[in-house]
Formats: structure tokens, C-alpha cells, sequence
């Protein structure tokens, strides 16, 4: 079996880099302990890229030379699969993806493209009953990463994966499983304790994908409070993923565009998308980022890299 790196890519929705300003940046109003810790501080547009020995903050262009503002369903194809999908519909469109990005998402999303290199792969968000028959229904209005699983014969985890452990609640709590989705008999996890299952899984397989949502949700509301609890929930999520120290490790956390960084404005926003890697390899993908396009060929150049053999 060919040899490869582990790396965890955590998605972040909606996540870019904005203003030095507490009152409408919940990054400088939440203590967040754990990033200051991988990272060494929170980025700004007065000091966007941060250096903390090999780990680093990059912020990476979601505006993709289109006007308008950057949306989830562009944005997720060309994080995902490294093509512009801006450009090949002439406009950014969202959430979901648009159906001329289709083939693009087929043939070279993360998933399919480390598959075939014979990579162990493997998405860890838990999706309910309730998405499975969605699917069964015919309907189709999927996000680009449960879209790209499909296209590419990965399976999706359920709730069965959840109980057994090998997936993670997209709340990472799983409070919403009990209290939204009629799963009463689950006893939700602090976001340590799912940080630290997300670790052990990752432990199975060599490239592993976390989706958190909760961003985007949040800079939507313009609920400061709101904003606030979920980075911290993700901080400490943070903190039980890398508790046991980055060794064998590389973690690369992206996003698709602005958003929950200025609660100024409801919409997304015209920011740098915010970009970090710690870990192992983070030496390996300082200086390859300048826009969301750039994310999937670095870490396909990263397993390619490593199963010729070459010296990293």
C-alpha cells in the first residue's frame, strides 16, 4: 500500500478575513485560545498573513476575477476541484452548484482525484434519515462536498457512523441531532470531545474532510452572540483535534468566501477567504496560496509528491 501524508482539511463556510474591529469582527471578540495557540494570532486586513513557525494563515482571493459577491455554490466547486467555476458560468451563484459546474465537480473533485491515486479518503460529517430520503425522493439540490461523494462512490456517513464514531456532527456538538432531528437516545459531545474523535479518525485514512457550517449560518443573522459561541465551539473543536500535538498530522482549514467577519452587512462579503495549515507538511503548502482555486491542486500535488516517492 502506497505511503501518504494524513491530512485533515476542515471546511469552513463563509470565513474570510476583515476589519481589526471587536464590534463587528467576532474573531477579535472571541477569546480564541487555541487558534492564537496553532497560529499565533487572528488575521486581519491590517495583518493578514500570519506566521507562527511552520504553521501559517494565507488570505486567498474568493472574488475569482467575477463581479459581485463570491457564493457558496461557485466558490465550494473551485475550492474543491482547483477550476475557476466562476468564470465558466460568468457569475458567482449559490448555495448550491450550478449545473454547469457538474462535470467539473465529477471529474476533478478532491475526493475522486485522491481516490484514484489510491488514497484512503473519507468525509466525516454524519448526515440524518432525513437527507437519505431526500435523496431516494430524486431531488437533487445538493452542497458541492455530499454532491462530490455521490459523483465519486464515497460513501456518506449516517447516523449509524455517528453512534460507531467514524463521523462527526456538522454542529459538532450533535445537540441539533437531539433536539431538531428526532434523535433523543444520542448524548451530544463539548467540542473538545468531538475534536478529539475527529483526531482518532483521521487516524483511519489518509485525507479527511470536515464541513462546518455554522459560519455562514451565523454572518447571515448578524448575531454577534450567535458568531461568537460557534467560533469558540469551533476553537475548542480545534483544541481536541490538535491536543496530542501535530506530529504525522497536517491540518489545512479553507473556506469559499466572506462572511461571518464583518456583522456589519447580511450579505457575504468582498474578503480574502481565510486560509491556514499546521502540522507536518504545512511547510509544503506555505507560498501556494493565492486564491480558493489554489487549495485542491496544492494538496493533489502534495499525495501525488508523496506516492512517486519524492522527497517532501
Amino acid at each position: 500500500m502506497r505511503e501518504f501524508p494524513k491530512l485533515l482539511f476542515i471546511f469552513l463556510d463563509g470565513v474570510g478575513i476583515g476589519e481589526n474591529d471587536a464590534s463587528i469582527n467576532p474573531f477579535f471578540s472571541a477569546d480564541l485560545v487555541n487558534f492564537r495557540r496553532i497560529f499565533g494570532d487572528v488575521p486581519s486586513k491590517e495583518n493578514p498573513a500570519i506566521r507562527n513557525g511552520s504553521s501559517f494563515v494565507q488570505p486567498c482571493d474568493a472574488l475569482l476575477g467575477v463581479d459581485g459577491f463570491p457564493q457558496s455554490g461557485t466558490g465550494q466547486v473551485t475550492l474543491f476541484t482547483g477550476v475557476n467555476a466562476a468564470q465558466i458560468i460568468g457569475a458567482h451563484f449559490g448555495p448550491y452548484p450550478h449545473s454547469q459546474t457538474r462535470t467539473v465537480l465529477e471529474q476533478k473533485n478532491i475526493f475522486k482525484v485522491l481516490k484514484e491515486l489510491g488514497a484512503r479518503v473519507h468525509f466525516a460529517n454524519a448526515f440524518p434519515k432525513q437527507f437519505f430520503r431526500y435523496i431516494e425522493s430524486g431531488k437533487r439540490r445538493l452542497s458541492a462536498t455530499t454532491m462530490s461523494c455521490i459523483l465519486s462512490d464515497i460513501p456518506i456517513c449516517d447516523d449509524t457512523s455517528l453512534r460507531e464514531g467514524d463521523a462527526i456532527s456538522a454542529d459538532i456538538t450533535g445537540e441539533r441531532w437531539i433536539l431538531e432531528l428526532g434523535y433523543s437516545d444520542l448524548t451530544p459531545l463539548t467540542p473538545f470531545q468531538s475534536g478529539e474523535r475527529l483526531r482518532t479518525i483521521v487516524e483511519r485514512y489518509d485525507f479527511t474532510m470536515f464541513e462546518y457550517f455554522l459560519t455562514d449560518k451565523a454572518g447571515h443573522e448578524r448575531d454577534k452572540p450567535m458568531a461568537e459561541r460557534v467560533l469558540r465551539m469551533l476553537d475548542e473543536f480545534l483544541g481536541g483535534v490538535t491536543e496530542g500535538g501535530l506530529e504525522n498530522l497536517t491540518v489545512l482549514i479553507s473556506s469559499d468566501h466572506g462572511n461571518v467577519e464583518d456583522l456589519s452587512v447580511k450579505t457575504h462579503t468582498y474578503n480574502p477567504s481565510l486560509t491556514a495549515v499546521a502540522g507536518e507538511y504545512a511547510g509544503f503548502f506555505y507560498g501556494k496560496f493565492t486564491s480558493i482555486a489554489d487549495v485542491t491542486p496544492a494538496i493533489v500535488e502534495l499525495f501525488k509528491t508523496s506516492s512517486e516517492g519524492q522527497r517532501l
